[in-house]
């Protein structure tokens, strides 16, 4: 295939282009040539005002139901909502049924994506049906393709089991991530725990849930010296906790959900439950620290935390609603609505090694790896606007800047024109 991207802003930091409007002919896949009024033919060509180019984008949690949940999202259709999303490469939860907990599991979910322009990671669940009793079959599936191991949305209950988890990792490199949540102290809570809890009259789970269990969770890393991914923190005290590891030299890494960063407890006054989510909303002073953490280097990964619900365990009271709200389609307008141009599109590239993907830059003679996106774009998040099969998002009504519109990846072309 021969494509050719026609006057593009290019964003990348690691290219000699950084901020220049070029040209961009690829053939097979590769970036032949850059530079101004390219002339070569094209099988085709993309010519779109104000669209700018970046290195393709990472999210290092999403769930699309396969196997089990096919109805709230097929992976087929999941990585095509990503790919028109601008992400070229997302980490797949185990979470499904039956549950990603063995190589043959891992198997499956690499066949059912090969050939994608969307490069799918798999996650492998850490423990045996992700109940916190005995650890899965982590080595085999490190061998069939996981890429870290973790029970989502599942705190590991048992310390020890965490404990052997990160020394038996150690042996092949392996990735365990651990859900900040003490089960005890959250107890029957649904919501932050707050003045608007109480307003309410919703059960709240105090920061102290979150706060406790990455504290435990970092002392059980420094013992064993093995190595932890924390996904979607949401307080101020767990950035404060996670910036001291870091400097201890622990080698621990963390993300915090898009709809965390942005969005505060004062949204459940309507009672929707599309802003249920795990963990919770939580206060304005919670935000600024993420927010901050973020730019400093502390939190290491924005998600979306992509997690389609049906409308039958959504649209109900909100104390049975399942926590989850889908998030690829307004992960960049959102993100973008608090970071400039430069910082969004280095937080949605950076640190992918960690999941063993690799960070290709914009020049000549490199793979093309590219994602698409209109940055000056301001709208209202709207229903028209999800491609996702669930309609559970969080960010209907809110508005936005920036847009996504395609990626080019494994020599395969997704764009909205």
């Amino acid at each position: 295939m021969k494509l050719l991207i026609k006057s593009a802003t290019i964003v990348d930091q690691q290219s000699d282009y950084h901020l220049k409007q070029a040209d961009i002919f690829i053939k097979d896949g590769i970036i032949i040539k850059i530079g101004n009024s390219i002339k070569e033919k094209a099988d085709k060509e993309i010519n779109i005002q104000g669209l700018h180019v970046s290195q393709g984008w990472f999210d290092t949690s999403v769930s699309f139901g396969e196997p089990g949940y096919e109805e709230r999202e097929t992976i087929e259709n999941g990585l095509k909502t990503a790919a028109f999303s601008g992400f070229t490469d997302v980490v797949l939860n185990a979470h499904s049924n039956p549950t990603i907990d063995n190589s043959s599991a891992i198997h499956s979910i690499k066949a059912k994506a090969q050939g994608n322009a969307v490069n799918l990671l798999p996650t492998g669940a850490l423990t045996v049906k992700t109940e916190s009793v005995d650890l899965a079959e982590l080595y085999d599936m490190g061998n069939a393709g996981a890429v870290s191991f973790a029970d989502y949305k599942k705190p590991v209950s048992n310390p020890n089991l965490l404990k052997i988890a990160l020394q038996y990792a150690q042996n092949f490199d392996g990735l365990v991530q651990s859900f900040p949540l003490e089960k005890k102290i959250a107890g029957k809570g649904i919501v932050n725990e707050h003045h608007n809890s109480t307003l309410l009259g919703l059960k709240g789970i105090p920061n102290l849930a979150e706060d406790l269990q990455i504290a435990r969770d970092l002392y059980l890393l420094e013992y064993t010296d093995g190595k932890l991914h924390i996904p979607t923190i949401s307080t101020e005290k767990s950035v404060a906790l996670i910036k001291e590891a870091k400097k201890k030299g622990l080698d621990v890494t963390c993300s915090v959900a898009i709809h965390n960063l942005i969005l505060t407890d004062d949204l459940l006054s309507e009672f929707d439950t599309r802003a249920k989510v795990l963990p919770p909303l939580r206060t304005k002073k919670d935000t600024k620290a993420l927010i901050k953490g973020l730019k400093e280097g502390t939190i290491d990964f924005v998600t979306s935390d992509h997690d389609p619900i049906d409308i039958e365990n959504k649209k109900v009271e909100f104390d049975n609603a399942s926590y989850g709200s889908i998030g690829l389609e307004s992960a960049f307008g959102a993100l973008h609505t608090i970071f400039s141009t430069e910082e969004t599109i280095e937080i949605l590239t950076r640190g992918r090694s960690r999941f063993k993907s690799e960070n290709i830059k914009i020049a000549e003679k490199e793979t093309a790896k590219l994602s698409f996106f209109l940055p000056e774009v301001k709208y209202t998040f709207e229903k028209s606007d999800i491609l996702s099969t669930s309609q559970n998002s969080i960010f209907l009504g809110q508005q936005l800047k920036g847009k996504a519109i395609g990626i080019f990846n494994n020599n395969q072309l997704i764009i909205a024109e």
